[in-house]
């Protein structure tokens, strides 16, 4: 009778999985444990001030998304990983944003969705250990279930959440996306990460609509990401000339972290700007039909709010652009009789806008 493999070197393993990762394109890997009491009071606080606004998922669950025990029964370690995405070649945020004419998409939108992408890698991070040791006990995640992943990040030593709630790595940035592996295996923890944001407040300061109401506490309710992508109704009149041209999300408060200093370019062809979406023309996107946009943005992240939402957030963009222009007027009336009474209600505000209602 053959022995039985001798059980994994805890340490070891955890070396093995931090050049596998690296193999696989992760920036970062690290090993926390699966409590969460303080991030659980964090989020029942947010809660139940409202906060999360229309996203009734944040509060579905119960205590499974602070709770990794519950949420995969068994889970005795959780496995964080980064991937940086940072578009080497894309043209420069600011003069984006400046330019009035153009549409501002969020820099980790401009490729391919990065759900897909850090699952797989994920789940070839674990055949990996799998064809070391044999089978185990695990669950990957990225984005894709309720799952805290900053508070498991920072537990695991990847960075700290900053005071705009994104996480900071030191020698890395923000620039950068999470996933998960929920394990069985007693791997070694690693040395949760210390916040380094001092007194600095630059983020809070460059917030177009003042979303972050205090120091780590983000009221999505006045943010541009949750307004133009997971907000499904009309944008508060009073909200939309503070979006400017920002179409799909909102950068700001990282584009002035002084810490993305240290950010790299990502490896990643995936995340490479398609279809021009680094300085779009405005006029050009509103006149997408919904065939286009599914065709064009297909893998796309932006794909999934659909093309109604799409052009709701466009005729806000276009309500802001220069006062007047008969471009602009002329492409809002081309889509003032839109089927979407959503559209159209946005189209007309922008209309009035240029004193063409």
């Amino acid at each position: 009778m053959n022995p039985a493999p001798a059980a994994p070197d805890p340490t070891a393993l955890a070396a093995t999985l931090r050049t596998l990762a690296t193999e696989l394109g992760f920036t970062g890997l690290g090993i926390g444990g699966v409590d969460l009491a303080v991030a659980e009071q964090h989020l029942t606080d947010w809660l139940a001030r409202g906060y999360h606004g229309d996203m009734a998922w944040m509060a579905r669950h119960g205590a499974k998304r602070s709770r990794p025990a519950e949420l995969v029964p068994g889970t005795l370690r959780v496995i964080s990983v980064r991937m940086d995405y940072w578009p080497h070649g894309a043209a420069a945020p600011w003069p984006v944003l400046e330019s009035p004419t153009l549409g501002y998409v969020s820099r980790y939108a401009l490729g391919r969705d990065y759900h897909k992408r850090v699952r797989q890698r994920l789940q070839s991070l674990a055949d990996g250990i799998a064809a070391l040791i044999g089978p185990f006990g695990y669950r990957v995640f990225c984005d894709s279930a309720p799952v805290l992943e900053k508070p498991l990040a920072q537990q695991a030593g990847l960075g700290w959440i900053g005071k705009h709630t994104c996480l900071i790595d030191a020698r890395g940035g923000s620039w950068f996306f999470l996933g998960e592996i929920y394990t069985d295996l007693p791997l070694p923890l690693d040395a949760p990460a210390g916040g380094h944001c001092g007194t600095c407040r630059a983020c809070i300061d460059v917030c177009p609509t003042g979303a972050i109401v205090a120091p780590y506490v983000l009221d999505a309710r006045r943010c541009i990401s949750y307004l133009t992508i997971e907000h499904p109704g009309p944008i508060p009149e009073p909200l939309r000339p503070l979006l400017g041209n920002r179409i799909y999300g909102c950068d700001d408060c990282q584009l002035v972290c002084p810490w993305n200093k240290f950010a790299r370019p990502t490896g990643e062809a995936d995340f490479a700007p398609r279809h021009g979406l680094d300085a779009p023309r405005l006029i050009d996107l509103m006149d997408w039909t919904a065939d286009q946009f599914d065709t064009r943005l297909a893998g796309s992240a932006i794909r999934r709010i659909g093309h109604q939402r799409w052009q709701r957030n466009i005729a806000v963009a276009l309500g802001n652009a220069p006062a007047g222009d008969a471009d602009t007027v002329a492409c809002l009336r081309r889509h003032g009789d839109s089927a979407s009474p959503l559209v159209a209600e946005h189209v007309a505000w922008a209309l009035q806008r240029h004193g063409a209602g």
